[in-house]
């Protein structure tokens, strides 16, 4: 479990000092997840060890939640005079979210299955 931290960790600081260096404004720990996920791609697999480690982390996810609470709770001020242009960039950006998984998914089904599935049922009722 040490090392498969250590793994997580490692990739963050990577995405961290990547960011920096580069002066990208892009967050660190992103980055880092990326080059995680293209890691497994290459490697083929999730080891075991890093497997339960991040399921571990995803079970209790909800407590990493509790910093970023406090943190907004202590601008509440800053929050009540500038809540106009924080909706409307919370509106954007789950909207732009929505399109680019909707997108995302409508590739990736066209990859698994090349042929659309209403095509597969008119065949099938030939």
């Amino acid at each position: 479990m040490i090392g498969a931290l250590a793994t997580l960790f490692g990739f963050q600081l990577l995405g961290e000092l990547i960011v920096r260096v580069v002066a990208l404004p892009f967050p660190g720990p992103v980055l880092g997840m990326l080059l995680l996920f293209v890691m497994l791609e290459v490697r083929g697999s999730v080891g075991p060890a890093l497997k339960e480690t991040a399921q571990t982390l995803l079970k209790h996810l909800t407590l990493l939640f509790v910093p970023a609470a406090v943190g907004v709770m202590s601008h509440a001020a800053l929050l009540q005079a500038e809540w106009l242009p924080i909706l409307a960039s919370l509106i954007v950006g789950t909207l732009i979210t929505l399109a680019v998984t909707a997108l995302s998914t409508c590739l990736l089904l066209r990859r698994i299955s090349p042929t659309p599935p209403a095509a597969q049922q008119g065949e099938g009722a030939k």
